[in-house]
């Protein structure tokens, strides 16, 4: 039994998802009686083609579709045994356990102290200003950016940085918050592959402190950082299991495909 199994045989998941359906107003039926659990410090990859579901679903895990126009949603979802629909859950309240890493680095065109800073604020996290250089310093440092910008937090725009850096600076400001869940969808997307090693460095290392759920294209990416692996194929989640098992014996004929390069 490797570590990630032997984790989650004592835990119980923090969200659990059920029979959940989508459909977008055009009449999609973008996801179909997609079924997954998610264990505290874990990674789970999403992969699967492009079109597939992937990012849709990690949308539905914080909610972010709330206000589309004309989506629909079924099924169950939960988190640490509620469901995240109920009339008593406030969104904003259920989006803040959540941290979100998109594709392309996106900044605010403000301080670097400012884009970690901003979310603690808005939140009441911190008490005063000491408490506030505090977080700020520690997100900076889990994502291994303090020692390029410790002398610049307050000079230099996020928006300046360079590539990688502003994705860090973007998790950064994803940890200032104290998520149970970081969610990111192909985090590695637009950057260099010195800049890819060190996200999934990251990844390795926060996952001892929370869950993360990863949308990914990468097939070597998802091999190094995930636990587990979920493929996705037209809307249906096909095939879910401890990462090396997928990669080796796939049980779905799709998933096997795609993963040899010959489907997607």
């Amino acid at each position: 039994m490797n570590a990630a199994a032997a984790r989650h045989n004592n835990a119980a998941p923090i969200m659990e998802v059920r029979d959940l359906n989508l459909w977008y107003g055009d009449g999609t039926h973008a996801l179909k009686d997609v079924c997954f659990d998610l264990y505290p410090r874990e990674v789970l990859a999403f992969i699967g083609p492009s079109g597939c579901g992937k990012s849709t679903a990690l949308k539905v895990l914080n909610r972010m579709h709330d206000g589309g126009r004309d989506v629909r949603i079924e099924g169950t979802v939960l988190m640490q045994g509620h469901d995240i629909h109920a009339p008593d859950v406030d969104p904003p309240l259920h989006r803040r356990r959540f941290g979100w890493v998109a594709q392309k680095p996106n900044p605010f065109p403000a301080s670097i102290w400012e884009n970690v800073a901003y979310g603690p604020r808005i939140h009441g996290l911190t008490r005063d200003r000491d408490e506030m250089a505090a977080l700020v310093e520690d997100c900076l440092r889990r994502a291994h950016l303090w020692d390029e910008v410790k002398d610049h937090l307050h000079d230099i725009d996020g928006t300046d940085l360079s590539g990688g850096q502003q994705q860090r600076l973007c998790i950064a400001r994803a940890l200032s918050t104290q998520p149970d869940v970081l969610l990111m969808d192909e985090p590695t997307g637009s950057i260099d592959p010195i800049a890819t090693a060190a996200v999934e460095d990251l990844v390795l290392e926060m996952k001892h402190h929370l869950s993360i759920v990863l949308v990914t294209h990468s097939m070597m990416q998802a091999r190094r950082v995930a636990d587990r692996v979920a493929y996705f194929h037209l809307g249906e989640l096909r095939e879910i299991g401890p990462t090396e098992m997928i990669f080796a014996a796939a049980q779905d004929p799709e998933a096997r495909a795609f993963i040899a390069g010959q489907l997607g």
